[in-house]
């Protein structure tokens, strides 16, 4: 009977001190995660492209419109993918897990080497610019104290993350709460404009009054613009397995932030025609701090702290969000093993994390703004269309498999449709952007066949990876997790089935 009670003291002693990712992301947090990672620098930049693209404030307002449209029917369907495939990962572990390695490397190469870290470059971008702007009122700030003060916030938020997964979270909602005030004071500021009757850019007479006729490519270029603004509608799916009751908490975060960004983002934009003429909002490099500057008077250095503020949480949300895309590849066996591991005490993924920040602070030194815009988010739509299809292909492979969310089918076909002729007609208008977009993707083959599916390397080059993968452990204090089973039995179990 004591051989027995102490065995199972054993049992219950090393089920709570097992290293394991922690469960703090409650809806409130799950919210903030979706919400702050799709309110960054987009809503600051893109209003300039969209309209650029657009041709007239109505139609700029349409894209706006259909874009929160259009992210809430692909969020639907990642509230399936995210409750049947309880992984964390998103995109990267659906189509991995639906359409096998290759496919899954593919996305994860292309987001590991230009999506995530370009995302996160620019947004840091931004935030440096709209700290220094009040500094450098009559002229642009320089671009190395641009670019030194973009790094020192990678830099930190990095430290941050690796420190604590609560201290990221908790910095995640504060900065959430600190975005939607200043937007609201934005909006709000607007409607007494409106209210006032300062809405002549607003009329239908003056609002579809085009520069020049509209192309269909133009449109699609200006979805590409808006579809920049929402991205991260899918990062909550990156950390399922950190959420508290992913299969309740989950699809519950996207059907209540979704439809919050869409208003906000469609008000903001109103209260901006409020005040600026198309021509002032075209010509502008920081649309909210002439915006500010127009209707806040003594009070328009509020502004671009506010939108700093702003950026300064979407860069801890798209850092928080995609290592966990790294720790999943490299768990899968897709990136090297010392990526899969986490702090010993902290539970962080500080390998992955690091990743994240210098591929981050290599892109910070290359591009231009608004063309790597445009480079994202066709990489963005790329990875959105394959994985929406493998969401449809499951359905078609394994019917039996345990669904707690089960959209109808017209969604993603609607969804389908839509990303097809925005791609086609992004690739006929951007063929340089997009087919650089494709090659890099497609580099990624010959590394997939090398680094993966090879198995019988020479020995030498297991030893030199293992003694680089145990020299990491010893400097980060890092090991591999022990892997909660509880969410994925379902998956497990319908696989056997089928």
């Amino acid at each position: 009977m004591g051989n027995k009670e102490k065995r199972k003291k054993d049992k219950d002693s090393s089920k709570s001190d097992r290293v394991t990712l922690k469960k703090e992301i409650g809806l409130l947090s799950a919210c903030a995660i979706i919400i702050g990672n799709i309110i960054g620098s987009g809503i600051f930049i893109s209003p300039k492209g969209v309209l650029e693209h657009a041709g007239s404030v109505g139609l700029s307002l349409i894209v706006w419109v259909c874009g929160g449209g259009i992210c809430a029917l692909g969020s639907m369907c990642y509230a399936e993918l995210g409750v049947t495939i309880p992984k964390s990962g998103g995109d990267y572990s659906y189509v991995t897990e639906i359409f096998g390695g290759l496919v899954g490397f593919l996305l994860l190469w292309s987001a590991v080497l230009i999506m995530y870290p370009t995302t996160l470059a620019v947004i840091a971008l931004t935030f440096a610019n709209y700290v220094l702007q009040p500094a450098f009122q009559n002229c642009l700030p320089p671009f190395i104290a641009t670019k030194l003060l973009a790094t020192i916030c990678i830099l930190f938020l990095t430290w941050v993350n690796c420190s604590s997964v609560r201290w990221a979270t908790r910095i995640q909602d504060v900065f959430t709460v600190g975005k939607l005030l200043a937007l609201g004071l934005i909006i709000i500021v607007g409607l007494v404009q409106i209210c006032s009757g300062y809405y002549d850019a607003l009329k239908p007479s003056v609002a579809f009054e085009f520069r020049q006729d509209p192309s269909v490519g133009e449109i699609a270029l200006a979805f590409l613009q808006a579809s920049f603004a929402y991205s991260g509608w899918n990062f909550l799916n990156y950390v399922t397995e950190e959420v508290v009751e992913p299969r309740k908490n989950l699809p519950r975060a996207i059907y209540i932030s979704i439809p919050l960004v869409t208003l906000v983002y469609t008000l903001t934009n109103i209260a901006y025609f409020s005040s600026m003429s198309p021509e002032e909002l075209l010509a502008s490099n920081a649309v909210a701090v002439t915006f500010g500057e127009k209707l806040l008077g003594v009070f328009s250095w509020v502004m671009p702290i506010s939108v700093a503020l702003s950026t300064f949480g979407g860069i801890n949300g798209y850092l928080f969000t995609s290592s966990r895309l790294c720790f999943s590849g490299a768990r899968e066996g897709h990136l090297p093993y010392l990526l899969a591991m986490i702090h010993l005490k902290n539970c962080t993924p500080i390998p992955a994390l690091l990743v994240c920040c210098f591929a981050t602070i290599i892109i910070l030194c290359i591009g231009e703004t608004h063309n790597l815009i445009n480079y994202v988010s066709f990489i963005n739509y790329l990875s959105y269309g394959v994985t929406i299809a493998g969401l449809m292909y499951l359905r078609k492979k394994r019917p039996n498999l345990i669904r707690p969310i089960k959209v109808n089918m017209l969604i993603p076909i609607t969804y389908m449709i839509f990303w097809a002729v925005l791609l086609c007609f992004s690739l006929y208008s951007e063929p340089v952007v997009c087919g650089l977009g494709m090659v890099i993707m497609l580099t990624g083959v010959p590394v997939y066949f090398v680094g993966v599916y090879w198995k019988n390397k020479p020995k030498w080059i297991y030893r030199l990876v293992e003694k680089a993968t145990y020299v990491g452990q010893k400097v980060f204090y890092v090991v591999f997790p022990q892997e909660d089973s509880s969410e994925t039995e379902s998956l497990t179990a319908a696989k056997a089935s089928d």
